[in-house]
C-alpha cells in the first residue's frame, strides 16, 4: 500500500539580526499626525489674541461662549466667562480678543454692553432685540496698554476721533437734561451732552458738553450757555411771544449758545473751557458789566412782587437789578424797615456827561459821590412801581421827584444808602388815612345831637303851624277867593265895568284923533298959535 502524499515541507527560518535604527513604515503615520498637530497647536498659540477682564455692574446680557466683542460692528473676540468679582459687586467678564485687536487695547479704550436703549431723544441697540446683546468698543489715543477695564453703564456719547471739542458747563440744576441731550446754535444741533454730576459743595451742577466741529469754531470766551428746554412765553408791549429751539427739546430739554452780537470777535477758546449755564435766553443775552456799583434802599412799605433779579429802571432804562431783600428792626424807633440791595451799573447809567460831544466815564469815587449827591439834591429817588398789573410784579424806579423831601446819599454805610419816596399806591393810602383821620376828628356826636334838637324845634314849629297859623291862613285864602271871584266877575264881557271901560277908550280915541288933528295942523300953520285960525279973522 503508498501512503497518502503529506504536507509540503516549509523552508527552515534564518534568524536575522535587525537594525536598531531602522524606523517601520507603519510609524510615519502617527510621526505626521504629531508634527501637524504640534505645528497646529503653536499656530493656534502664535495667533492667539490677548485676553481681557471688563467689571460690569450687572451681567444683563452677558453669556459665556455667545456674546461677542465688536469694534466698528466687526467681530473682534468673544466673552470666554462670567463671573463676580471677591467682592459680590461687580460682574467680571473675561474676553480673548483677535490677534489683530492687541494694538486697540490702550488705557483710555472703552467697553459697554450694547442693549436697547432710549436716552436722551435717540434710540440705540434695537438690532439687539434679535440678535442680542454685545459688547461694544471703543478705541482711546493713549500709548499705555492696558488688560482690564471697568465697562461703561451707558454707551459713550459720541466716539474717539470724532471733530470737535468739549467744554465744561456749571449751572445751579440739571433742568430736564440727561446724557446725549441735544445742543443747539441758531436752531441747529450742533452737539449733545456727554456727562454731568453734582459738585461736591451740593450747590450746582457741573455738566461736559460736545460740540461738533466745525460748529466749536463759534465758542468764544464772550459766549453764553442757557436751558433750552420746553417752551418760553414772554408777555411785553408788542404782544405775546413764544421761543422754543426744536419739538425734541420741548419733550427731552436741550441746551443752546450763542455769542451776544455786541460782543467783540475772540479767539476760539481752548478744549475743557468752563462756562456759566444761565436758566433762559434772557438771562444769558442780558449785558453783563464789569463795572457794579452796590446801593441799599429802605422802603417802609409792601414790597410784595419784588423778587431779586427784578430791574432797576432809570427813565425806562434798565440800568441795574434787585440783589437782596431783607428786613430790619430799629430798636430806637420801634419800626421795622425792608432794606432791598441793588446792584446799579455806571456805564448804563451815566457813560457820557451831557456837557461834551466826547464825553466820559466816573473814574474815580469822588466823582462818583459827587453826580450822585447833585442828582438826589434835584430829586432823584428811588420808589417801587407795579410793572405787570396781572401778576403784581414790582420793579424799582429811579425817578426825579421836585417836591420830595431834601436828602442825601448816606455814603458811612456799606453799601451806601439812597434815599427813596414811598409808591404810588402808598401814597394813595397814606392821603387815605390822613383823610379818614381829619374825619374822625370832626365832632359828629356833637352835630348829630344838634340836629337832633333842630328836629325837635322844627316838629314844635310845625305843630304851631297847624293849630295856629293854619286856621287864619285859611280865612286869608277864602277872602282871597272871593275877591278873586269879584274881579272875575267884573272883568266879564257883559258887565257894567267892562261897558264902562270900552265907552272911555272911545272917548280917549277920539280925544287923541283930535290931538293929531291939531298937531297937524300946528306944524301946517305955526303962526296960527299967536294969530289964531284964519277962518276966524274972516
Amino acid at each position: 500500500m503508498s501512503r497518502p502524499p503529506g504536507p509540503p515541507e516549509l523552508p527552515e527560518a534564518v534568524a536575522t539580526r535587525r537594525s536598531r535604527w531602522r524606523m517601520q513604515v507603519v510609524w510615519l503615520v502617527p510621526l505626521v499626525a504629531v508634527l501637524i498637530g504640534g505645528w497646529l497647536a503653536v499656530k493656534a498659540i502664535l495667533e492667539q489674541g490677548p485676553t481681557v477682564t471688563i467689571s460690569f455692574e450687572t451681567g444683563e446680557g452677558l453669556e459665556a461662549g455667545k456674546t461677542k466683542l465688536k469694534f466698528k460692528n466687526v467681530d473682534i473676540g468673544v466673552v470666554k466667562s462670567v463671573t463676580l468679582s471677591g467682592d459680590h459687586r461687580n460682574v467680571v467678564a473675561t474676553a480673548e480678543l483677535t490677534k489683530d485687536a492687541t494694538g486697540l487695547l490702550v488705557d483710555d479704550t472703552r467697553f459697554w454692553v450694547v442693549r436697547p436703549r432710549i436716552s436722551g431723544g435717540t434710540v440705540s441697540g434695537i438690532g439687539t432685540l434679535i440678535s442680542g446683546s454685545f459688547i461694544g468698543m471703543d478705541v482711546g489715543s493713549s500709548p499705555k496698554a492696558r488688560r482690564d477695564y471697568v465697562g461703561l453703564e451707558s454707551p459713550p456719547v459720541f466716539a474717539s476721533g470724532v471733530p470737535g471739542r468739549e467744554f465744561v458747563l456749571k449751572g445751579d440744576d440739571m433742568g430736564s437734561l440727561d446724557i446725549g441731550s441735544p445742543i443747539y446754535f441758531r436752531r441747529l444741533q450742533v452737539g449733545q451732552v456727554t456727562s454731568y454730576k453734582l459738585d461736591a459743595n451740593g450747590k450746582g451742577v457741573t455738566m461736559h458738553v460736545f460740540v461738533n466741529a466745525p460748529y466749536d469754531k463759534y465758542v468764544q470766551s464772550d459766549t453764553r450757555f442757557w436751558q433750552a428746554s420746553g417752551v418760553d412765553v414772554s408777555l411785553d408791549a408788542t404782544g405775546v411771544k413764544i421761543n422754543t429751539q426744536s419739538l425734541v427739546a420741548i419733550l427731552i430739554g436741550g441746551l443752546a449758545f450763542q455769542t451776544p452780537d455786541n460782543s467783540v470777535d475772540g479767539p476760539e477758546v481752548e478744549a475743557s473751557t468752563e462756562f456759566t449755564l444761565f436758566s433762559d435766553k434772557t438771562e444769558a443775552m442780558k449785558r453783563h458789566d464789569n463795572i457794579v456799583d452796590n446801593y441799599v434802599l429802605n422802603f417802609k412799605e409792601s414790597v410784595r412782587g419784588l423778587t431779586v433779579g427784578a430791574p432797576v429802571d432809570f427813565l425806562g432804562i434798565v440800568v441795574g437789578e434787585v440783589s437782596g431783600i431783607h428786613t430790619r428792626f430799629d430798636p430806637v424807633t420801634k419800626q421795622f424797615s425792608i432794606p432791598v440791595d441793588i446792584k446799579l451799573f455806571p456805564e448804563r447809567f451815566t457813560s457820557r456827561f451831557a456837557s461834551g460831544p466826547a464825553g466820559g466815564r466816573l473814574a474815580n469815587d469822588a466823582d462818583r459821590q459827587q453826580l450822585a449827591q447833585t442828582l438826589v439834591d434835584h430829586g432823584l429817588r428811588a420808589q417801587l412801581r407795579t410793572g405787570n398789573l396781572l401778576t403784581g410784579q414790582l420793579y424799582v424806579a429811579l425817578d426825579f421827584f421836585p417836591n420830595a423831601p431834601k436828602a442825601k446819599v448816606d455814603w458811612s454805610s456799606n453799601p451806601p444808602a439812597w434815599p427813596t419816596v414811598a409808591g404810588g399806591l402808598q401814597s394813595l393810602q397814606d392821603s387815605v388815612t390822613t383823610l379818614i383821620a381829619k374825619l374822625n376828628k370832626i365832632p359828629f356826636e356833637a352835630i348829630g345831637n344838634d340836629a337832633h334838637q333842630t328836629l325837635r324845634d322844627a316838629d314844635a314849629l310845625l305843630k304851631r303851624l297847624d293849630t295856629e297859623v293854619a286856621p287864619q291862613a285859611a280865612q286869608t285864602l277864602a277872602a282871597a277867593k272871593t275877591a278873586l271871584d269879584s274881579a272875575n266877575n267884573a272883568l266879564q264881557p257883559d258887565s257894567a265895568l267892562a261897558q264902562n271901560t270900552g265907552d272911555a277908550m272911545k272917548e280917549l280915541a277920539r280925544t287923541a284923533a283930535a290931538f293929531r288933528a291939531l298937531a297937524d295942523y300946528l306944524e301946517r300953520h305955526p303962526e296960527a298959535l299967536i294969530r289964531g285960525k284964519l277962518e276966524d279973522k274972516k
